[in-house]
């Protein structure tokens, strides 16, 4: 998903969820849900392997010891 399909996505997800003059739309809004969650930007992705670096930095430090 590109960038611009995920800010439509949040878009209409804030819409459906905010606008009281928009019928709100259960099924349209869990799958909005689905899509919006199996992207986390790199973000999480990011952290992840740099905490995944530095455990594994860690434990070759205390293996050498």
């Amino acid at each position: 998903m590109t960038q611009d399909d995920y800010a439509r996505k949040l878009d209409e997800l804030d819409t459906l969820l905010n606008d009281p003059d928009v019928p709100m739309d259960p099924a349209r809004v869990w799958s909005l849900l689905a899509d919006l969650s199996g992207r986390d930007g790199g973000y999480r992705t990011q952290r992840n392997s740099r905490r995944s670096e530095d455990m594994g930095a860690m434990r070759d430090r205390c293996s050498a010891d």
